[in-house]
């Protein structure tokens, strides 16, 4: 029993000290979303896979919705011209709003991060291969988040993304798959990088106690 309660424990507040960091990371300027004009680049989904790989799925998700409360209150409090597919609060800079579809894409791409990493470091591990499951783990994150946020933008916001950019809807897929063949394909790299290196760490620390 005590030593259920001492996991228990233990879980609280690895999970309140990776929240903390995804809190700072949002409210501190390029620690966590990196300007880039018309959008945010982020690197807070490395924070969501490192906590789901130590915590497990259930908390990845806790912790990617935590990362699109964020990415919401970024939006609304220092939007940029396409801040509508991410928060429905944020003001019509382009004169579009977001409604139920910027939550949509704000969150579910965001809670999936935390699932999939746990999910894809918890089957690649089974074959002995640790590092191998947190390279992969860290750059799967990065890949859910670019591909079902940018997947979102182009069937919920099409137009209004279109017009918002200064481009037509026919130009858009080409857009889109240029976003996730550079942006996407660094941030998976970036990703993979600095999970293993820094979930690799703490997951022997955590394993030797």
């Amino acid at each position: 029993m005590k030593r259920d309660s001492y996991q228990k424990t233990k879980k609280m507040v690895i999970m309140a000290i990776f929240i903390a960091i995804i809190i700072i990371q949002t409210l501190v300027p390029i620690l966590g979303f990196i300007p880039l004009g018309i959008m945010n680049a982020t690197i807070i989904h490395v924070t969501v896979a490192i906590g789901a790989i130590l915590l497990g799925v259930k908390e990845g998700a806790g912790l990617g919705f935590v990362f699109a409360l964020g990415s919401m209150w970024k939006n609304t409090f220092m939007p940029n011209p396409t801040s509508f597919c991410f928060s429905p609060f944020a003001p019509a800079i382009a004169g579009y709003t977001g409604g139920i579809r910027s939550i949509i894409v704000c969150f579910v791409p965001r809670i999936l991060v935390g699932v999939v990493a746990a999910l894809v470091f918890s089957a690649v591990r089974k074959t002995g291969k640790v590092k191998l499951a947190l390279s992969v783990s860290g750059a799967m994150a990065a890949v859910t988040n670019t591909i079902l946020v940018m997947s979102g933008i182009y069937f919920l916001f099409g137009q209004h993304y279109a017009s918002a950019t200064g481009r037509e809807l026919s130009q858009l897929p080409y857009v889109i798959v240029g976003i996730i063949g550079t942006q996407g394909v660094a941030e998976a790299i970036v990703s993979a990088i600095l999970t293993l290196a820094i979930a690799g760490t703490l997951l022997k620390i955590s394993e030797e106690r």
